[in-house]
């Protein structure tokens, strides 16, 4: 893996870089094996409310063509945003409408092209300048983000489209730490931003920790008053509040598919300290919801 380079200026408090580069190629084989390893009955069952696995690896295709588009060929024809939509309902809209007009395509046809066009993708992302400017990241609050956040997060989705096809299949989810951890890693930076409301003196810290070979600790620090938190400090000295999680609970929270209450609830989960503080984390989410 290649050395990770500093924290770009004016997003220190993001943390310190991620690489998901290296993760791109063996996350898309996972993937088209999960795909081609399917019985036609699979195809049809829920994987997300709505939504069927044939709706979400669609979901995915249109993500790698969106992908191509934006940062290899310099594209932006495509849908915009309707008088008075905002970039949930936006990105909610054009995702329906996508997977919708795939409909008519086959698994097959549909598994085929995904292993053509995530390859390229993933070298792609293997090509990128993580210290570049990139897409905004509208839950970590980055816009523009970093290209290494950008590119994270855009792993992270891979990442958790293969799981909810997993799970819809009667699959656990892929019990490999490495990818996860750097998942679990990504999300985490989203803590800062859901903290934006949280108002507490300067210097309080709230601590994040997931168990588990895929975990790790992550340590928001209050740097004003008014709500502006940091994962840049260094962790010194007993958190205000920490919040345990196993890695199947965090993961399945930040993505919305465990409610912060389920959360708070999970036989796993843990708080010391200020619960308020700790139930203020737990409101993470790593994804446009």
């Amino acid at each position: 893996m290649d050395p990770q380079p500093a924290p770009p200026a004016g997003h220190p408090w993001l943390g310190p870089p991620i690489d998901a580069r290296p993760f791109f190629a063996p996350e898309h084989a996972a993937l088209v094996a999960t795909l081609r390893g399917l019985a036609s009955a699979d195809w049809s069952r829920e994987a997300v409310p709505g939504w069927s696995v044939h709706h979400v690896a669609a979901h995915v295709l249109g993500d790698c063509y969106g992908r191509l588009a934006r940062h290899r060929d310099g594209y932006g024809e495509g849908p915009g945003f309707a008088p008075g939509e905002d970039l949930a309902a936006y990105i909610h809209r054009i995702n329906q409408e996508w997977v919708e007009a795939h409909a008519r395509v086959s698994p097959a046809a549909l598994t085929d092209t995904l292993d053509l066009v995530g390859g390229q993708v993933a070298r792609l992302f293997e090509g990128t300048d993580p210290a570049a400017p990139s897409l905004g990241v509208s839950w970590a609050g980055a816009d523009p983000a970093p290209m290494w956040l950008d590119t994270a997060r855009e792993f992270t989705e891979y990442w958790t489209h293969r799981q909810q096809i997993r799970h819809a299949t009667g699959r656990g989810t892929d019990p490999d730490p490495k990818p996860l951890a750097v998942v679990l890693d990504t999300f985490m930076r989203a803590l800062p931003h859901t903290l934006r409301d949280t108002a507490a003196p300067v210097g309080t810290r709230i601590q994040v920790h997931v168990d588990g070979p895929a975990g790790g600790v992550w340590t928001a620090t209050a740097t004003t008053a008014e709500g502006t938190w940091s994962l840049a400090e260094p962790p010194i000295g007993r958190p205000a509040a920490l919040l345990r999680l196993d890695a199947e609970t965090a993961w399945r929270l930040c993505v919305r598919g465990l409610e912060p209450a389920d959360a708070l609830t999970a036989p796993h989960t843990h708080i010391d300290g200020n619960r308020q503080l700790a139930e203020a984390a737990c409101r993470i989410v790593s994804i446009v919801y």
